[in-house]
C-alpha cells in the first residue's frame, strides 16, 4: 500500500510504502497525488518513505513506476527517496542519471533532512 504524508514542508508531496506495493497503489494514490502536485506546482518535490512496514513492489507496480516517469518526464524537480535498504543508494545514483531532476537516497533516521533537500529550491 501506498499512503500520503501529511508531515511535508509546503509544496512537497510526501508518500509512504507500506507492505507490499502493487499496481492498484498506483492507479489509487500514487498517480493521481503526483499529477495533482504537477497541477498544483507545475513540478513536482517528492519524498517517498520506504519504511521498516515496507516490503516489496510487485512487478507491475514497478512498471507503473516507469511509465509515470515517462508521461512526466521533466516534471520532478527532486525525489528524495528515505530507506535503510542497501540497495537504494547505488540506485538512486543511477536512477539520477537518467532522472530530469535531482534525486537523493537518506537514510531513515534523516528524514527531516530529506524533507528539507526536497523543499529547496536552489540549484545546489
Amino acid at each position: 500500500m501506498i499512503r500520503l504524508r501529511s508531515d511535508m514542508p509546503p509544496g512537497v508531496l510526501g508518500l509512504e510504502a507500506v507492505d507490499d506495493i502493487e499496481k492498484e497503489d498506483y492507479d489509487n494514490v500514487f498517480v493521481p497525488a503526483v499529477e495533482a502536485a504537477i497541477t498544483e506546482h507545475g513540478k513536482v518535490r517528492l519524498v517517498y518513505v520506504l519504511g521498516h512496514e515496507f516490503d516489496e513492489y510487485e512487478p507491475e507496480a514497478v512498471w507503473e513506476d516507469v511509465k509515470l516517469g515517462v508521461r512526466h518526464p521533466s516534471s520532478f524537480a527532486r525525489m528524495a527517496v528515505v530507506t535503510d535498504a542497501r540497495w537504494a543508494g547505488p540506485a538512486i545514483k543511477v536512477f539520477s542519471v537518467l532522472w530530469p531532476g535531482k534525486a537523493r537516497a537518506f537514510p531513515l533516521a534523516e528524514l527531516d533532512a530529506a524533507k528539507r533537500w526536497a523543499a529547496d529550491d536552489t540549484d545546489h
